[in-house]
């Protein structure tokens, strides 16, 4: 297929799977006689599965470090790849985690604060109460 029937099937501009293709996450690329590209059926597959895992936090990097060649499958590195993945969700998770517990503080040391204390002292007793954290 041309790179215009897959843009309207995968449902990304043209220039989005030029660039891909660049990168190297699209291969198997061939040219018509006039220049035009020309995709194999596995292009659509390939652009969904891009877009999938950088849905799940993937880089493009990590992406092409992850795609096996043509042909090639590294199953023990695919999921030692995933896996690592899934372990810097987990640090990101509980580093929200703590951040949104700090911010729950502050917003609690703040409805604590008596009507009419200058904002000045609040604001010195909620960094005190971050500084804590």
């Amino acid at each position: 297929m041309n790179i215009g029937e897959l843009a309207k099937q995968s449902g990304l501009a043209a220039s989005r799977i030029r660039f891909y293709e660049a990168q190297g996450l699209i291969s198997q690329v061939g040219r018509q006689a006039n220049g035009y590209r020309r995709y194999g059926p596995d292009a659509l597959q390939t652009l969904q599965l891009i877009q999938s895992a950088q849905q799940a936090g993937f880089t493009l990097q990590e992406l092409k470090a992850l795609m096996p060649a043509p042909g090639e499958y590294k199953r023990d590195e695919l999921i030692e790849g995933l896996e690592r993945k899934v372990a810097q969700i987990e640090v990101m998770q509980a580093q929200l985690e703590h951040s949104k517990a700090q911010l729950l503080g502050v917003i609690e040391a703040v409805r604590a604060q008596p009507e009419g204390v200058p904002c000045s002292m609040g604001q010195e007793r909620v960094l005190a109460s971050i500084k804590q954290s």
